[in-house]
Protein backbone atom coordinates (compact mmCIF):
# COMPACT_ATOMS: atom_id res chain seq x y z
CA UNK A 1 0.00 0.00 0.00
CA UNK A 2 1.46 3.19 -0.82
CA UNK A 3 2.07 5.61 1.59
CA UNK A 4 -0.67 8.21 0.54
CA UNK A 5 -3.47 5.27 1.22
CA UNK A 6 -1.82 4.25 4.15
CA UNK A 7 -2.05 7.47 5.43
CA UNK A 8 -5.62 8.12 3.99
CA UNK A 9 -6.55 4.99 5.98
CA UNK A 10 -4.64 6.19 9.43
CA UNK A 11 -6.96 9.37 8.87
CA UNK A 12 -10.14 7.85 8.53
CA UNK A 13 -9.45 5.82 11.66
CA UNK A 14 -8.71 9.04 13.61
CA UNK A 15 -11.70 10.73 12.48
CA UNK A 16 -14.00 7.52 13.06
CA UNK A 17 -12.43 7.16 16.60
CA UNK A 18 -12.60 11.21 17.54
CA UNK A 19 -16.84 10.91 16.61
CA UNK A 20 -17.05 7.82 18.77
CA UNK A 21 -15.21 9.81 21.59
CA UNK A 22 -17.12 12.68 20.70
CA UNK A 23 -20.58 11.05 20.91
CA UNK A 24 -19.60 9.36 24.55
CA UNK A 25 -20.02 13.15 25.74
CA UNK A 26 -22.60 14.21 23.39
CA UNK A 27 -25.22 14.66 26.56
CA UNK A 28 -22.37 17.58 28.46
CA UNK A 29 -21.34 19.49 25.30
CA UNK A 30 -24.37 19.53 22.99
CA UNK A 31 -26.35 22.02 24.77
CA UNK A 32 -23.89 24.49 23.93
CA UNK A 33 -23.67 25.87 20.18
CA UNK A 34 -20.68 27.36 20.63
CA UNK A 35 -19.10 24.63 22.84
CA UNK A 36 -19.96 21.80 20.22
CA UNK A 37 -18.35 23.49 17.59
CA UNK A 38 -14.92 24.73 19.43
CA UNK A 39 -14.47 21.61 20.76
CA UNK A 40 -14.82 19.50 17.61
CA UNK A 41 -12.63 22.08 15.81
CA UNK A 42 -9.91 22.01 18.07
CA UNK A 43 -9.66 18.31 18.27
CA UNK A 44 -9.41 18.48 14.10
CA UNK A 45 -7.25 20.72 14.03
CA UNK A 46 -4.28 19.25 16.52
CA UNK A 47 -4.98 15.52 14.81
CA UNK A 48 -5.09 17.30 11.34
CA UNK A 49 -2.43 20.41 11.12
CA UNK A 50 0.38 20.09 13.84
CA UNK A 51 1.33 23.05 11.82
CA UNK A 52 0.18 26.80 11.66
CA UNK A 53 -3.73 26.71 11.39
CA UNK A 54 -4.80 27.18 7.35
CA UNK A 55 -6.78 30.14 7.54
CA UNK A 56 -8.84 29.09 4.33
CA UNK A 57 -9.60 25.57 5.48
CA UNK A 58 -10.39 27.00 9.31
CA UNK A 59 -12.87 29.12 7.65
CA UNK A 60 -14.20 26.60 5.44
CA UNK A 61 -14.97 23.67 8.16
CA UNK A 62 -16.18 26.82 10.77
CA UNK A 63 -18.64 27.15 7.87
CA UNK A 64 -20.01 24.29 7.06
CA UNK A 65 -20.10 23.33 10.74
CA UNK A 66 -22.04 25.77 11.54
CA UNK A 67 -24.29 25.57 8.51
CA UNK A 68 -24.78 21.97 9.76
CA UNK A 69 -25.15 22.52 12.96
CA UNK A 70 -27.91 25.02 12.70
CA UNK A 71 -29.99 23.43 10.35
CA UNK A 72 -30.10 19.81 12.00
CA UNK A 73 -33.65 19.44 13.96
CA UNK A 74 -31.98 17.18 16.74
CA UNK A 75 -28.73 17.87 18.27
CA UNK A 76 -27.91 14.28 18.50
CA UNK A 77 -27.41 14.01 14.52
CA UNK A 78 -24.64 17.24 14.99
CA UNK A 79 -21.75 14.20 15.65
CA UNK A 80 -22.31 12.32 12.63
CA UNK A 81 -23.12 15.09 10.47
CA UNK A 82 -19.60 16.46 11.22
CA UNK A 83 -18.50 12.90 10.14
CA UNK A 84 -19.82 12.78 6.91
CA UNK A 85 -18.95 16.25 6.08
CA UNK A 86 -15.01 15.81 7.14
CA UNK A 87 -15.16 12.75 4.62
CA UNK A 88 -16.51 14.76 1.87
CA UNK A 89 -14.24 17.75 2.85
CA UNK A 90 -10.66 16.12 3.44
CA UNK A 91 -11.44 12.56 0.88
CA UNK A 92 -13.56 13.37 -2.23
CA UNK A 93 -13.98 9.98 -3.84
CA UNK A 94 -14.42 11.30 -7.22
CA UNK A 95 -13.74 14.38 -9.83
CA UNK A 96 -16.98 13.13 -11.13
CA UNK A 97 -20.03 15.53 -10.83
CA UNK A 98 -22.45 15.21 -8.06
CA UNK A 99 -25.35 17.22 -7.04
CA UNK A 100 -27.09 16.72 -3.14
CA UNK A 101 -29.88 18.05 -1.30
CA UNK A 102 -31.35 17.63 1.71
CA UNK A 103 -34.65 15.80 1.18
CA UNK A 104 -37.99 15.09 3.70
CA UNK A 105 -40.39 12.37 3.08
CA UNK A 106 -43.91 11.99 5.14
CA UNK A 107 -44.04 8.52 6.21
CA UNK A 108 -47.61 7.95 6.49
CA UNK A 109 -47.51 4.54 8.17
CA UNK A 110 -45.56 5.75 11.30
CA UNK A 111 -46.73 9.57 10.72
CA UNK A 112 -43.26 10.93 10.56
CA UNK A 113 -41.05 13.22 8.66
CA UNK A 114 -38.20 11.40 7.77
CA UNK A 115 -35.14 12.90 6.11
CA UNK A 116 -32.25 11.42 3.57
CA UNK A 117 -29.82 13.14 1.49
CA UNK A 118 -30.58 12.93 -2.29
CA UNK A 119 -27.63 12.72 -4.49
CA UNK A 120 -27.55 12.84 -8.19
CA UNK A 121 -24.91 11.60 -10.64
CA UNK A 122 -25.78 13.79 -13.78
CA UNK A 123 -23.43 11.94 -15.84
CA UNK A 124 -25.60 8.76 -16.21
CA UNK A 125 -28.65 9.97 -14.28
CA UNK A 126 -27.97 8.09 -11.13
CA UNK A 127 -29.48 8.54 -7.50
CA UNK A 128 -28.57 7.77 -4.27
CA UNK A 129 -29.77 8.22 -0.97
CA UNK A 130 -28.31 8.35 2.91
CA UNK A 131 -30.52 8.32 5.91
CA UNK A 132 -29.99 11.51 8.05
CA UNK A 133 -31.32 10.16 11.34
CA UNK A 134 -29.95 6.56 11.15
CA UNK A 135 -26.60 7.68 9.59
CA UNK A 136 -26.50 4.84 6.71
CA UNK A 137 -26.77 4.33 3.28
CA UNK A 138 -30.35 3.93 1.99
CA UNK A 139 -30.52 3.37 -1.75
CA UNK A 140 -27.18 2.48 -3.23
CA UNK A 141 -26.23 4.14 -6.80
CA UNK A 142 -28.70 3.46 -9.23
CA UNK A 143 -29.72 4.46 -12.40
CA UNK A 144 -32.79 6.22 -12.53
CA UNK A 145 -34.40 7.56 -15.64
CA UNK A 146 -37.24 9.47 -14.18
CA UNK A 147 -35.09 12.44 -12.24
CA UNK A 148 -33.62 15.01 -14.73
CA UNK A 149 -31.21 18.15 -13.45
CA UNK A 150 -34.06 20.23 -14.76
CA UNK A 151 -36.35 18.58 -11.67
CA UNK A 152 -33.71 19.85 -8.81
CA UNK A 153 -34.34 22.63 -7.52
CA UNK A 154 -35.59 24.14 -3.61
CA UNK A 155 -39.37 23.47 -3.10
CA UNK A 156 -39.65 20.91 -6.16
CA UNK A 157 -41.04 17.52 -5.02
CA UNK A 158 -38.87 14.72 -6.96
CA UNK A 159 -40.50 10.75 -6.53
CA UNK A 160 -37.62 8.10 -6.09
CA UNK A 161 -38.85 4.73 -6.51
CA UNK A 162 -42.59 5.85 -4.80
CA UNK A 163 -40.82 8.43 -2.45
CA UNK A 164 -42.23 11.51 -2.70
CA UNK A 165 -39.16 14.02 -1.63
CA UNK A 166 -39.27 17.09 -0.85
CA UNK A 167 -36.29 19.06 -1.83
CA UNK A 168 -35.65 21.56 1.45
CA UNK A 169 -32.08 22.33 0.97
CA UNK A 170 -28.84 22.16 -0.48
CA UNK A 171 -26.24 19.59 1.10
CA UNK A 172 -23.26 21.15 -0.47
CA UNK A 173 -21.66 24.20 -1.26
CA UNK A 174 -21.09 23.09 -4.60
CA UNK A 175 -24.69 22.55 -5.32
CA UNK A 176 -25.92 25.44 -4.07
CA UNK A 177 -23.22 27.55 -6.73
CA UNK A 178 -24.30 25.30 -9.39
CA UNK A 179 -27.91 25.23 -9.07
CA UNK A 180 -29.25 27.82 -6.93
CA UNK A 181 -27.30 30.95 -8.86
CA UNK A 182 -29.58 32.98 -10.03
CA UNK A 183 -33.09 30.71 -9.77
CA UNK A 184 -35.95 32.75 -8.98
CA UNK A 185 -39.90 32.38 -8.57
CA UNK A 186 -41.66 35.25 -10.23
CA UNK A 187 -45.68 35.71 -10.60
CA UNK A 188 -47.39 35.31 -14.26
CA UNK A 189 -50.81 36.47 -15.12
CA UNK A 190 -52.70 35.80 -17.94
CA UNK A 191 -55.42 38.50 -18.14
CA UNK A 192 -59.22 38.07 -19.32
CA UNK A 193 -58.84 38.52 -22.70
CA UNK A 194 -56.05 35.70 -23.49
CA UNK A 195 -56.89 33.19 -21.00
CA UNK A 196 -58.16 30.91 -23.93
CA UNK A 197 -54.92 30.99 -25.33
CA UNK A 198 -52.98 29.44 -22.47
CA UNK A 199 -51.53 26.63 -24.50
CA UNK A 200 -49.53 28.74 -26.40
CA UNK A 201 -48.49 30.75 -23.76
CA UNK A 202 -47.03 27.77 -21.47
CA UNK A 203 -45.66 26.45 -25.02
CA UNK A 204 -43.81 29.90 -24.91
CA UNK A 205 -42.94 29.47 -21.40
CA UNK A 206 -41.14 26.26 -21.60
CA UNK A 207 -39.35 27.25 -24.62
CA UNK A 208 -37.80 29.96 -22.75
CA UNK A 209 -36.53 27.43 -19.99
CA UNK A 210 -38.70 28.68 -17.63
CA UNK A 211 -40.81 26.22 -15.32
CA UNK A 212 -44.26 26.35 -14.31
CA UNK A 213 -44.47 25.03 -10.43
CA UNK A 214 -48.03 26.69 -9.80
CA UNK A 215 -51.35 27.51 -11.52
CA UNK A 216 -54.38 28.41 -10.84
CA UNK A 217 -57.39 30.01 -12.98
CA UNK A 218 -59.12 32.57 -10.52
CA UNK A 219 -61.78 34.72 -10.72
CA UNK A 220 -60.80 38.03 -8.55
CA UNK A 221 -63.66 40.24 -6.49
CA UNK A 222 -63.48 43.95 -7.25
CA UNK A 223 -62.00 44.33 -3.96
CA UNK A 224 -59.62 41.93 -4.24
CA UNK A 225 -58.42 43.22 -7.30
CA UNK A 226 -57.97 46.66 -5.73
CA UNK A 227 -55.95 45.27 -2.74
CA UNK A 228 -53.42 43.21 -5.49
CA UNK A 229 -53.18 46.58 -7.81
CA UNK A 230 -52.93 49.05 -4.71
CA UNK A 231 -49.20 50.69 -5.53
CA UNK A 232 -51.11 51.90 -8.72
CA UNK A 233 -54.47 53.59 -6.41
CA UNK A 234 -53.38 56.79 -7.55
CA UNK A 235 -52.47 56.46 -11.31
CA UNK A 236 -55.75 57.69 -13.47
CA UNK A 237 -56.21 54.02 -14.91
CA UNK A 238 -56.73 52.06 -11.17
CA UNK A 239 -60.46 52.07 -11.67
CA UNK A 240 -60.76 50.68 -15.70
CA UNK A 241 -57.77 48.53 -14.68
CA UNK A 242 -59.44 46.92 -11.52
CA UNK A 243 -62.56 46.60 -13.65
CA UNK A 244 -60.39 44.95 -16.58
CA UNK A 245 -58.78 41.93 -13.96
CA UNK A 246 -62.32 41.38 -12.13
CA UNK A 247 -64.46 41.26 -15.45
CA UNK A 248 -63.63 37.16 -15.71
CA UNK A 249 -61.18 34.58 -15.09
CA UNK A 250 -57.68 35.27 -15.19
CA UNK A 251 -54.49 32.40 -14.54
CA UNK A 252 -51.95 33.30 -12.45
CA UNK A 253 -49.11 31.41 -12.25
CA UNK A 254 -45.93 30.84 -10.31
CA UNK A 255 -42.94 30.36 -12.62
CA UNK A 256 -39.23 29.47 -11.77
CA UNK A 257 -35.97 29.35 -13.66
CA UNK A 258 -33.22 31.22 -14.09
CA UNK A 259 -33.32 35.18 -13.57
CA UNK A 260 -37.15 34.49 -13.84
CA UNK A 261 -38.31 37.80 -13.20
CA UNK A 262 -36.58 39.74 -16.06
CA UNK A 263 -37.41 36.64 -18.42
CA UNK A 264 -41.07 36.70 -17.78
CA UNK A 265 -41.11 40.35 -18.81
CA UNK A 266 -38.57 40.75 -21.08
CA UNK A 267 -41.17 37.82 -22.71
CA UNK A 268 -44.25 39.96 -22.23
CA UNK A 269 -42.12 43.31 -23.71
CA UNK A 270 -43.05 46.87 -22.50
CA UNK A 271 -46.20 47.72 -21.58
CA UNK A 272 -46.37 51.18 -23.13
CA UNK A 273 -47.59 51.35 -26.58
CA UNK A 274 -44.43 53.06 -28.87
CA UNK A 275 -42.21 51.27 -26.96
CA UNK A 276 -43.80 47.89 -27.37
CA UNK A 277 -43.98 49.14 -31.56
CA UNK A 278 -40.25 49.01 -31.58
CA UNK A 279 -39.91 45.77 -30.20
CA UNK A 280 -42.72 43.78 -32.31
CA UNK A 281 -41.18 40.14 -31.35
CA UNK A 282 -42.52 40.35 -27.73
CA UNK A 283 -45.98 38.97 -26.92
CA UNK A 284 -47.57 42.59 -26.11
CA UNK A 285 -46.91 43.40 -29.60
CA UNK A 286 -48.01 40.50 -31.11
CA UNK A 287 -51.38 39.90 -28.93
CA UNK A 288 -52.06 43.07 -27.01
CA UNK A 289 -54.63 45.74 -27.55
CA UNK A 290 -54.38 49.24 -26.17
CA UNK A 291 -53.84 50.37 -22.75
CA UNK A 292 -54.94 48.54 -19.94
CA UNK A 293 -55.54 45.22 -21.56
CA UNK A 294 -51.78 44.29 -22.44
CA UNK A 295 -52.12 40.35 -22.30
CA UNK A 296 -50.67 39.98 -18.36
CA UNK A 297 -48.82 40.94 -15.46
CA UNK A 298 -45.06 40.08 -14.38
CA UNK A 299 -43.52 40.83 -11.23
CA UNK A 300 -40.84 43.32 -11.42
CA UNK A 301 -38.83 42.71 -8.92
CA UNK A 302 -37.98 39.76 -6.31
CA UNK A 303 -39.56 41.34 -3.59
CA UNK A 304 -42.69 42.00 -5.51
CA UNK A 305 -42.97 38.82 -6.71
CA UNK A 306 -42.51 37.42 -3.15
CA UNK A 307 -45.80 39.64 -1.90
CA UNK A 308 -47.52 38.96 -5.09
CA UNK A 309 -47.11 35.02 -4.95
CA UNK A 310 -48.45 34.66 -1.44
CA UNK A 311 -51.44 36.75 -2.73
CA UNK A 312 -52.47 34.19 -4.99
CA UNK A 313 -50.96 31.19 -3.74
CA UNK A 314 -50.85 32.06 0.35
CA UNK A 315 -49.33 29.06 2.56
CA UNK A 316 -52.30 29.05 4.72
CA UNK A 317 -54.99 26.66 2.96
CA UNK A 318 -58.12 28.02 2.28
CA UNK A 319 -57.11 31.91 1.69
CA UNK A 320 -56.75 33.49 -1.75
CA UNK A 321 -58.70 33.77 -4.52
CA UNK A 322 -61.01 31.41 -5.14
CA UNK A 323 -61.47 28.62 -8.13
CA UNK A 324 -63.40 29.22 -10.81
CA UNK A 325 -64.76 25.34 -10.91
CA UNK A 326 -68.72 25.27 -11.90
CA UNK A 327 -69.45 21.68 -10.94
CA UNK A 328 -72.22 21.27 -13.51
CA UNK A 329 -72.46 19.75 -16.70
CA UNK A 330 -68.46 19.26 -16.77
CA UNK A 331 -66.35 16.19 -16.70
CA UNK A 332 -63.32 16.21 -15.06
CA UNK A 333 -59.48 15.84 -17.00
CA UNK A 334 -55.93 15.48 -15.42
CA UNK A 335 -52.78 16.25 -17.53
CA UNK A 336 -50.59 13.55 -15.64
CA UNK A 337 -47.06 13.95 -13.95
CA UNK A 338 -44.79 13.04 -17.16
CA UNK A 339 -47.24 14.86 -19.80
CA UNK A 340 -46.01 18.09 -17.54
CA UNK A 341 -42.38 17.54 -16.46
CA UNK A 342 -41.92 16.47 -20.72
CA UNK A 343 -43.47 20.05 -21.47
CA UNK A 344 -46.76 18.39 -23.14
CA UNK A 345 -48.97 20.50 -21.40
CA UNK A 346 -49.70 23.64 -23.56
CA UNK A 347 -50.01 21.16 -26.79
CA UNK A 348 -52.40 18.82 -24.74
CA UNK A 349 -54.29 22.40 -23.86
CA UNK A 350 -54.21 23.46 -27.07
CA UNK A 351 -55.47 20.36 -28.24
CA UNK A 352 -58.75 20.21 -26.29
CA UNK A 353 -59.39 24.02 -26.98
CA UNK A 354 -59.19 23.05 -31.08
CA UNK A 355 -61.69 20.19 -30.41
CA UNK A 356 -64.49 22.70 -29.09
CA UNK A 357 -64.03 21.72 -25.14
CA UNK A 358 -64.61 24.87 -22.90
CA UNK A 359 -62.10 24.38 -20.00
CA UNK A 360 -63.76 26.53 -17.25
CA UNK A 361 -61.67 25.25 -14.53
CA UNK A 362 -57.62 24.99 -14.31
CA UNK A 363 -54.99 24.62 -11.10
CA UNK A 364 -51.84 22.35 -10.69
CA UNK A 365 -51.41 20.29 -7.69
CA UNK A 366 -50.07 17.21 -6.10
CA UNK A 367 -52.16 13.64 -5.74
CA UNK A 368 -50.59 10.73 -3.82
CA UNK A 369 -52.09 8.45 -6.40
CA UNK A 370 -49.94 10.42 -8.95
CA UNK A 371 -47.23 10.72 -7.27
CA UNK A 372 -44.32 11.16 -9.49
CA UNK A 373 -44.94 14.70 -9.72
CA UNK A 374 -47.43 17.77 -10.02
CA UNK A 375 -49.99 17.53 -12.43
CA UNK A 376 -52.77 20.13 -14.17
CA UNK A 377 -56.41 19.17 -13.54
CA UNK A 378 -59.18 20.64 -15.84
CA UNK A 379 -62.83 21.18 -15.20
CA UNK A 380 -64.25 20.48 -19.08
CA UNK A 381 -67.78 21.99 -19.64
CA UNK A 382 -70.24 21.78 -21.80
CA UNK A 383 -73.56 18.95 -22.75
CA UNK A 384 -72.57 15.43 -22.48
CA UNK A 385 -69.16 16.44 -22.10
CA UNK A 386 -68.37 12.96 -19.89
CA UNK A 387 -69.04 11.00 -22.41
CA UNK A 388 -67.74 13.15 -25.32
CA UNK A 389 -64.51 14.02 -24.36
CA UNK A 390 -63.69 10.17 -22.83
CA UNK A 391 -64.47 9.30 -26.72
CA UNK A 392 -61.57 12.33 -27.54
CA UNK A 393 -59.32 11.26 -24.66
CA UNK A 394 -58.95 7.53 -26.43
CA UNK A 395 -58.38 4.08 -25.36
CA UNK A 396 -56.55 3.88 -22.04
CA UNK A 397 -53.81 2.13 -24.30
CA UNK A 398 -51.67 4.73 -26.54
CA UNK A 399 -50.42 2.13 -28.71
CA UNK A 400 -54.17 0.75 -29.56
CA UNK A 401 -54.88 4.35 -29.61
CA UNK A 402 -52.69 5.27 -31.89
CA UNK A 403 -53.69 2.53 -34.51
CA UNK A 404 -57.82 2.85 -34.41
CA UNK A 405 -57.94 6.78 -33.18
CA UNK A 406 -54.98 8.80 -34.12
CA UNK A 407 -56.49 11.93 -33.08
CA UNK A 408 -56.98 11.46 -29.73
CA UNK A 409 -55.10 12.89 -26.98
CA UNK A 410 -53.55 9.50 -25.82
CA UNK A 411 -52.41 8.72 -29.12
CA UNK A 412 -50.77 11.80 -29.68
CA UNK A 413 -49.36 12.71 -26.49
CA UNK A 414 -49.40 9.10 -24.70
CA UNK A 415 -46.10 6.73 -24.08
CA UNK A 416 -47.36 3.43 -22.04
CA UNK A 417 -50.78 2.29 -20.44
CA UNK A 418 -49.52 4.23 -17.17
CA UNK A 419 -47.98 7.26 -18.94
CA UNK A 420 -51.04 7.64 -20.94
CA UNK A 421 -50.79 11.63 -20.77
CA UNK A 422 -54.06 12.03 -19.34
CA UNK A 423 -56.95 10.82 -16.71
CA UNK A 424 -60.51 11.57 -17.74
CA UNK A 425 -63.82 10.70 -16.18
CA UNK A 426 -64.81 7.53 -17.00
CA UNK A 427 -68.94 7.56 -15.77
CA UNK A 428 -70.89 10.25 -16.29
CA UNK A 429 -72.59 10.56 -13.18
CA UNK A 430 -68.62 10.49 -11.40
CA UNK A 431 -67.80 13.89 -13.43
CA UNK A 432 -69.09 16.39 -10.79
CA UNK A 433 -68.33 14.09 -7.99
CA UNK A 434 -64.27 14.14 -9.73
CA UNK A 435 -64.21 18.02 -10.31
CA UNK A 436 -65.98 18.68 -6.78
CA UNK A 437 -63.10 16.87 -4.90
CA UNK A 438 -60.20 18.12 -6.91
CA UNK A 439 -62.01 22.26 -6.71
CA UNK A 440 -63.27 22.01 -3.22
CA UNK A 441 -62.07 19.32 -1.20
CA UNK A 442 -58.42 19.39 -1.91
CA UNK A 443 -58.43 23.57 -2.55
CA UNK A 444 -59.48 23.92 1.05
Amino acid sequence: MSEKNVRNVYTVKVIVSLCLQYQVKQKKTLHKTPGCITDVQDILFLHYFPQPRTSKIELQLQIRLNHTYKNKHKKTDCCASVFVLLISLFFPLSKEERFAFLTEWYDSTAALQRRYQLMYYPKDGSVEMFDVKNQRTFLRRTVYDDIQQDDLFLGNRVTVFSRQLHLIEYADQYTANKLGIKKERTLAILKPDVVTKIGDFLELIYSSNLIVTKAKMSCLTCNQAADFYAEHQSKPFFNNLVQYVSSGPLVAMELMGTDAVSAWRRLLGPTDSPTRRESPQNVRSQMGAEGIKNVGHGSDSLAAAARELEFFFPSTVGLGPGNTARCTDCTCCIIKPHAMSEGLAGKILNSISKAGFEITALQMCMVSELCSGPCMVLEIHGNDVPKRFREFCGPADPEIARHLYPTTLRALYGKTKVRNAVHCTDLPEDGVLEVKYFFTILDG
